[in-house]
């Protein structure tokens, strides 16, 4: 390449940056978030509908019943639901980011339930939850048409 061919990249690299606004990295990561939590879901649905052992005692008396068929279903709509919602983040949907931010904080509050388990990893999720959080309050609102 001549120098001239790599002026002309360097431009079309900053004219792409421009077009970025604010906050779209809090977007993308609250969107990956979204889309990797819900095909976790989605595993835990498919773990939940070809499990055919014995049921953990505390599922018993669960409540949605003794069935892991019915939590299986319960799993694959949410997933399905927070993938959706990651996709629906990237362009500024309005309910998505009330999903996603009530998924956030679901998400961060039960993780506080595993903290005598796994304290590192309690921690991390809950601090994924907070940031997911912020990305979405912060900077999934509407984008305003004043230049």
């Amino acid at each position: 390449m001549s120098a001239t061919e790599n002026v002309d990249l360097r431009a079309d690299g900053a004219g792409a940056m421009e077009t970025m606004q604010p906050g779209d990295g809090w977007l993308y990561f609250a969107g990956t978030v979204m889309g990797l939590a819900g095909l976790m879901r989605l595993v835990d649905s498919i773990w939940a509908f070809r499990y055919n052992g014995n049921l953990p005692d505390g599922l018993k008396d669960g409540v949605l019943g003794d069935s892991l068929t019915t939590y299986a279903w319960l799993w694959l709509a949410v997933g399905v639901m927070f993938i959706a919602a990651s996709f629906l983040i990237l362009t500024r949907n309005q309910l998505a980011r009330w999903i996603g931010m009530i998924a956030s904080v679901v998400g961060a509050v039960s993780a506080m339930a595993w903290m005598p388990y796994y304290p590192i990893w309690a921690i991390t999720y809950v601090a994924i939850g907070v940031l997911t959080l912020y990305g979405l309050i912060a900077y999934g609102g509407r984008l305003s048409n004043t230049p």
